[in-house]
């Protein structure tokens, strides 16, 4: 920062506990400029942005190679000061409805401003090990022969939940048999189903399993719940593979049949689902098997999809913000404080102050998207994405005959394996 301009900042004003926006919502705030003396502003402004990322480098001999891509959901700029004035530049106007000065005073200035995010479904808020999706509101303060002052921060995105697909609701079926040879001798089978393939942050995962031991060993059914990370870039793809929680049931004797049901708890901390994504997906699978002895294990693997939270019924302001009010609606009628920077403090206009005139412009969901590449309005796929053949022939999926096609389909990307096999 110069001597002239002693700080400059944007906020935000959350909307719930949670901290969380989602599609839909009104996202106010105030950018906070602080100055030294009468300043003359060649703009200031206010974006809102939502975007995807990868970056990692991978050694090819005596080379580096960095593979790299990005994905843009929207990019929206509005001015509260603006002197050369563009076709197209949005203007945003003080409580008053007047024009902002581009000469301000010594002190603090607060600069309100609403936007509304785009009613279509993006990835959610997203840090991997090599790759991001990330939602920012940053403001950049530009004057004359003047090296630029820029602040950003970031919001926290998930969109609504959707359980229209009927795939996602759908009971799962697996089988699988198995000779066994040398140690071991006769025959294990096994036939697994699950309620869905679809659930929410702490939901239980109910799976049932049939076991038929015509070995002549002991076995045990294990269950293994675990996350895929794919970072795609050109043409290759980084993954990432971590088992979130193991679980095992009781051993099944020789020459018997048995039908266990174990519920798994899904964490609540969890990412939830990526499958929108031209870049980077978030996936989990649960993967059943059985533990035999001085033999490779036969296992089944179904894909589990973890939906955004459900809104709180019959809340005035969810805990997504589904109900968040427009600007207006006096929803803050006692702001959150904020530390003041130095007096005097000139005020341009007051914090979460929804309904002065002229100062927020039009919703963000009237914006094209520019850059994304895929449907918008889509937030749970028709079908789960992925190379097909990817669990097998002994995974099967119940679902209507007039369910539309399947969402995506990585084809362009070499399918390998997906979890580590057992050594």
């Amino acid at each position: 920062m110069s001597l002239t301009v002693k700080n400059i900042s944007v906020t935000y004003n959350p909307i719930n506990q949670s901290n969380i926006f989602t599609s839909g919502d009104f996202i106010s705030g105030q950018v906070i400029l602080h100055v030294a003396k009468d300043t003359q502003m060649q703009s200031l402004s206010v974006k809102i942005k939502g975007k995807a990322e990868v970056c990692w480098s991978e050694r090819h001999g005596q080379t580096t190679v960095v593979y790299s891509d990005k994905e843009k959901y929207y990019s929206v700029e509005r001015f509260f000061v603006l002197e050369d004035k563009t076709h197209g530049s949005e203007m945003l106007k003080d409580p008053s409805g007047q024009p902002y000065s581009s000469v301000v005073a010594p002190g603090s200035h607060v600069y309100p401003f609403t936007f509304q995010l785009p009613l279509q479904h993006f990835p959610p808020t997203f840090k991997g090990s090599v790759g991001k999706v990330v939602y920012t509101l940053e403001t950049k303060l530009s004057r004359s022969m003047r090296i630029s002052s820029k602040d950003k921060t970031e919001f926290h995105y998930v969109p609504r939940p959707d359980v229209s697909n009927p795939e996602l609701m759908a009971p799962q079926y697996g089988t699988k048999e198995k000779q066994m040879k040398l140690f071991t001798s006769g025959s294990i089978s096994m036939n697994i189903n699950t309620e869905k393939m679809g659930y929410y942050l702490g939901e239980g995962l109910k799976v049932l399993a049939e076991v038929q031991n015509n070995s002549s060993r002991a076995i045990k059914p294990k269950y293994c719940l675990y996350e895929k990370h794919s970072f795609l870039a050109r043409g290759k793809r980084k993954l990432h593979t971590h088992d979130l929680l193991k679980e095992e049931g009781e051993p099944i004797e020789p020459n018997s049949k048995k039908t266990v049901t174990k519920v798994l708890s899904i964490p609540p901390s969890l990412t939830i689902s990526i499958l929108n994504c031209r870049i980077l997906t978030v996936e989990y699978r649960l993967r059943v098997y059985l533990d035999v002895p001085y033999a490779s294990d036969p296992e089944i693997k179904f894909p589990v999809v973890i939906l955004p939270p459900q809104p709180v019924s019959g809340a005035t302001n969810s805990d997504f913000g589904i109900c968040n009010q427009p600007p207006g609606s006096n929803m803050y009628p006692n702001p959150p404080p904020m530390a003041p920077l130095a007096p005097p403090l000139n005020v341009v206009g007051p914090p979460g102050q929804f309904g002065a005139p002229g100062y927020y412009g039009t919703p963000l969901n009237q914006f094209p998207a520019p850059g994304y590449t895929g449907p918008l309005g889509q937030i749970a796929p028709p079908s789960y994405p992925g190379p097909p053949g990817q669990f097998g022939p002994s995974v099967s999926h119940q679902s209507d005959p007039s369910a539309p096609p399947p969402y995506q389909e990585y084809q362009l990307y070499p399918q390998l394996p997906d979890h580590p096999e057992k050594s």
